[in-house]
C-alpha cells in the first residue's frame, strides 16, 4: 500500500542537477514548507507542495505516515566507513591521551595492525554479527546507506570473511551496505620488508577473486608514507580496473604525497580525507569529476587540524561527509555529530553539509541517480528527525537519534 507522509515543519528534498552539487548548488535544499512525500513499492513517487502531491492518483487510499512537525529529509548516505572488527581499540585510546603518537602505537603493536590480529583470530558469524549490531545503530541515527571497507584482514581469506560478512548484513537490510576492498591498507608481519611482493599478492590474487565472487564495488588504497606509495596506487588501481571495481583513495591524509594529483589522473571516485591538500590542488580537484569525501570526525577524535571544506567548496569542488565509522581513529556512527562539526569547525554552512551528507555521499558511491534524494522515482530512503528547522541538526550537537527512518519505503527504526 502507498504511504503518504504528511505534517512535517521542513522537507529537504536535495533535487537539483543530476551530477554532484557544488558551487551555486552546494547549499540547495530543495527545501519546502507546505509539502508531502508519496511513496509507493520503496520508490518516491512524489515529493512537493502538499496540494500536488495531494492530487497523485496513489494518494487517495494511502495509508498516512505523520512527521509530527520533525524535519524530513533523504537518509544520510555515510560515504567512507570501516565498521568491521572485532574489538574497540581501547589501548590505542588511552596511549594516545598520554600523548603517543600514531607511530609509536603502531611500533607497539596498536593501530590498524591490532584489528587485524582481531578479525584474524575471529569467525566470520561473529563479525557478522557484530556489523549487524552496528547497522542498527547507523539506522537509529538516520543513515540508511554506507560504504564499507574491508582492510582488516590483509590476506586474501580474512579480506573475504569481512565482504562476506558486509554481504550478510546488507541482505538482510535495512542498511545497505556499498562494499570497498582496501587490501593496500597496511602491510602485514608476515610481508614487513617486502611491501612490493604483498603489493603483487593483492593485484594478482585478491582483486580477481574479490571481484569473481561479487564482493566489492571498489578498490581503495592507503597511500601514506610508511604504508603505500604513488607507484603502488597505480598498480592496485590498473588491476582494479581490469576487475572492474572503481577507485577511492585515501589522499594526502597525514602528510602531502601527491596522491590527489596521482588519483585524478586515475579518474578515482573520491580522494578521501585531503587534511594535507594544497591551494594549487584545488584548481584541478575542482575541474575533475573526483568527489572530496571529507571525514572530520578522524581529526576530532585525534586531536588534528580539519581538512580545509571551506576553501574547497569555494574553490568549486564537490564535497561529500563521511563519518570514517573505525576503531581507532573515528568510533562515530552518527551523522549529525559530523554535520556539527563540519558546521563548527570546518566553516561548512548547516545546508553545504546536509547537502554533503546526502546527495553528494550518494554520488560518491556512485548512487546519486538512485539515492541522496526526495526525487520521484528515487529510492524512498528518508529520515525524520525531531526538528523543526533544519539548522538544529547541526546546532544540537548530541541530540536523540531519529524520530523515525524508512529504507525503501518501510520504516526500518521508530524511537520509542
Amino acid at each position: 500500500m502507498p504511504t503518504l507522509i504528511l505534517n512535517a515543519s521542513e522537507i529537504l528534498t536535495m533535487a537539483g542537477p543530476e551530477g554532484p552539487r557544488s558551487r551555486r548548488d552546494k547549499g540547495a535544499l530543495g527545501l519546502l514548507r507546505d509539502g508531502a512525500v508519496l511513496v509507493g513499492e520503496g520508490k518516491i513517487v512524489a515529493a512537493g507542495p502538499k496540494a500536488a502531491v495531494l492530487a497523485e492518483p496513489l494518494a487517495k487510499g494511502a495509508k498516512i505516515l505523520s512527521a509530527e512537525g520533525g524535519v524530513l529529509m533523504p537518509g544520510f548516505v555515510d560515504a567512507h566507513t570501516h565498521p568491521v572488527f572485532a574489538a574497540p581499540r581501547l589501548d590505542d585510546f588511552e596511549a594516545r591521551l598520554a600523548g603517543k603518537s600514531y607511530a609509536e602505537i603502531a611500533s607497539r603493536g596498536g593501530g590498524i595492525l591490532s584489528t587485524v590480529n582481531g578479525v584474524r583470530g575471529a569467525k566470520e558469524a561473529d563479525l557478522t554479527a557484530g556489523l549487524r549490531l552496528r547497522a542498527l545503530d547507523f539506522v537509529s541515527s538516520g543513515t540508511t546507506t554506507i560504504e564499507a571497507k574491508s582492510g582488516y584482514g590483509l590476506d586474501l581469506d580474512n579480506e573475504l570473511k569481512m565482504l562476506r560478512a558486509m554481504r550478510a548484513v546488507s541482505s538482510r537490510g535495512p542498511l545497505e551496505i556499498v562494499p570497498t576492498f582496501l587490501g593496500a591498507h597496511a602491510v602485514p608481519p608476515e610481508f614487513k620488508g617486502r611491501k612490493d611482493e604483498f603489493v603483487e599478492r593483492i593485484c594478482a590474487a585478491m582483486i580477481p577473486r574479490v571481484a569473481e565472487e561479487k564482493l566489492a564495488a571498489f578498490v581503495d588504497l592507503f597511500c601514506e608514507n610508511g604504508y603505500f606509495d604513488l607507484a603502488d596506487l597505480e598498480r592496485v588501481a590498473a588491476a582494479g580496473k581490469k576487475a572492474g571495481l572503481r577507485l577511492k583513495v585515501h589522499s594526502e591524509q597525514l602528510s602531502r604525497m601527491g596522491s590527489l594529483g596521482a588519483a585524478l589522473k586515475l579518474d578515482a571516485v573520491t580522494a578521501d580525507h585531503l587534511d594535507c591538500v594544497e591551494e594549487g590542488d584545488l584548481p584541478a580537484l575542482a575541474a575533475s569529476g573526483t568527489l572530496a569525501c571529507l571525514v572530520p570526525g578522524s581529526n576530532y577524535f585525534l586531536g588534528k587540524p580539519y581538512p580545509p571544506a571551506r576553501r574547497l567548496l569555494d574553490s568549486g569542488v564537490a564535497v561529500a561527509l563521511a563519518t570514517d565509522f573505525n576503531p581507532g581513529t573515528c568510533p562515530c556512527f552518527d551523522m549529525r555529530m559530523i554535520v556539527s562539526i563540519a558546521c563548527t569547525q570546518m566553516r561548512m554552512s548547516p545546508a553545504e553539509a546536509l547537502v554533503s551528507a546526502t546527495i553528494n555521499g550518494a554520488h560518491a558511491l556512485g548512487l546519486g541517480a538512485t539515492h541522496g534524494s526526495l526525487e520521484r522515482g528515487k529510492t524512498a530512503d528518508i529520515a525524520c528527525f525531531d526538528a523543526e528547522d533544519h539548522r538544529e541538526l547541526a546546532y544540537w550537537f548530541g541530540a536523540p537519534r531519529a524520530r523515525w527512518v524508512m529504507k525503501r519505503g518501510e520504516v526500518a527504526w521508530k524511537s520509542s
